[in-house]
């Protein structure tokens, strides 16, 4: 797994039919800074407006998943972000003159083409991930549908169908690794049967769809004349099947692409959580509405955890910023250099790391005998860290000094020793003006809050 955030190098354009609107359109992946998440611009409405991929922009699930936000929609998103999940990329900006996503060959093996010919690129920022840490479910007892969620350091993957078919049968599929998708996913066409056909064009859908985009799966004996009807509904000069199998005889990429295109549209859906997961899915029966179902179950986990808005700190992960990259930045040295680890960084936030030690030179003389950790102490080493997050915003940081201008609301809730480790978090409250930064600061130990702290400094050129 990736630890740290990835875009792509440069834009990269696909075109072609929508799969249910019929529209033909250009789709431009574009890079996008660390913590934008997928996002969708409409660049053929006034204004060009944005629509996140977002579960609670769900508005429509028939056969697809389709988005809306600030007036536009996106429909069939999600063989689109499958590709994005599927290579661990987490910024983009994805541009659309048209209502739909290119269906392209039914799968989404040309976004992943398109994206890697481009290139992966690597962000100063860790991702975010939502850790499952017990088990979520969502299940539709009349569908034969259940969606688990349970703890893994991982994300993987599985997927169950049975359509009481005798061409499909019982069908899964997994992904154990995100190096698998390419190959083994990534090429796995959507797919309808025969009798879901006239269903689907009276309701004014599939207007994109032909058997050069999908599968049509024919469980039973066709006439002649049906065949017919089938070739005007899908602008064929003519179409053809045996006895049963796939209309025009079509050969299946894998003996259960069936399964793993659900499994592709189960990492599109699940994409619109918002955040990269740490878990095992595993997923009887899906479809688009239990799939986005279980994504705000999950989203609903994410937003109770945090209520309590402490920073999870995994100290096997590598850090954003190492104690050398620190003293690169910041002036402070022994005694005075405070943070030993910068795990978070972005544009507004910044997280650090302090291990407490009784080796400190302070606590020969604060209270040796009852040892603990002074309060300006927490307060300067809360200052460093968001002294990190003003000097990110400017280019060549070790041509500036930071000074401290004022401390306000400051509380301790309770005290500090040798042996703890303090995870320091730091949230600019305004943008930053004329060199001077506003900050709001938080102090944890064990997931506890120790310390919080309104702060403001000032920024100022070397020699100015």
């Amino acid at each position: 797994m990736n630890h740290k955030q990835h875009t792509i190098k440069a834009p990269v354009t696909v075109t072609g039919i929508g799969l249910h609107t019929g529209v033909v359109s250009n789709m431009t992946f574009n890079p996008a800074p660390a913590n934008h998440g997928y996002k969708f611009q409409r660049i053929d409405l006034p204004e060009q407006p944005i629509v996140a991929a977002d579960v609670d922009n769900v508005v429509d699930l028939s056969r697809g998943t389709t988005i809306e936000q600030n007036g536009a929609r996106v429909h069939t998103v999600e063989h689109t972000l499958a590709a994005l999940v599927g290579l661990e990329i987490d910024n983009v900006l994805i541009q659309l003159d048209g209502p739909e996503p290119p269906i392209m060959d039914g799968s989404s093996i040309e976004f992943v083409k398109a994206l890697l010919s481009v290139g992966v690129q690597e962000q100063n920022a860790l991702r975010n991930y939502f850790e499952i840490t017990e088990g979520l479910t969502y299940k539709d007892e009349a569908r034969g549908v259940e969606i688990v969620g349970l703890p893994l350091n991982d994300y993987r993957l599985t997927a169950m169908v049975d359509y009481n078919s005798p061409v499909l049968g019982s069908q899964h599929a997994s992904i154990t690794n995100m190096n698998q998708f390419e190959k083994e996913i990534a090429p796995c066409r959507t797919f309808c049967f025969l009798h879901e056909l006239e269903a689907l064009h009276k309701q004014n859908l599939i207007k994109g769809g032909n058997l050069d985009n999908a599968i049509v799966i024919v469980d039973r004996v066709v006439n002649d004349d049906e065949l017919t009807q089938l070739a005007t509904m899908l602008n064929k000069p003519k179409v053809e099947v045996k006895e049963t199998g796939t209309l025009n005889n079509t050969e299946l990429r894998f003996k259960n692409e069936p399964a793993r295109h659900k499994l592709l549209d189960l990492m599109g859906d699940l994409a619109l959580i918002g955040r990269p997961i740490k878990g095992q899915i595993l997923a009887a029966r899906p479809g688009h509405a239990a799939n986005v179902a279980f994504a705000k179950r999950v989203k609903r986990a994410i937003q109770e955890a945090s209520i309590q808005n402490v920073p999870v700190y995994d100290e096997k992960k590598p850090p954003v910023m190492d104690i050398n990259q620190i003293t690169a930045t910041l002036p402070h040295r022994y005694p005075f250099l405070l943070i030993d680890k910068i795990i978070h960084l972005d544009e507004t936030t910044v997280t650090g790391v302090k291990n407490v030690t009784m080796n400190e030179p302070f606590f020969q003389g604060h209270f040796p005998g009852n040892p603990i950790l002074p309060g300006v102490i927490q307060i300067e080493a809360m200052a460093q860290t968001g002294g990190i997050l003003v000097l990110n915003t400017v280019e060549n940081p070790e041509d500036y000094w930071t000074y401290f201008l004022a401390v306000d609301k400051c509380r301790f809730k309770r005290k500090v020793i040798p042996g703890d480790t303090i995870i320091f978090k730091c949230e600019l409250l305004a943008p930053i003006k004329r060199g001077i930064a506003k900050m709001s600061g938080q102090a944890f130990v064990g997931g506890q809050l120790v310390m919080e702290a309104e702060m403001s400094a000032s920024i100022v050129k070397k020699n100015a």
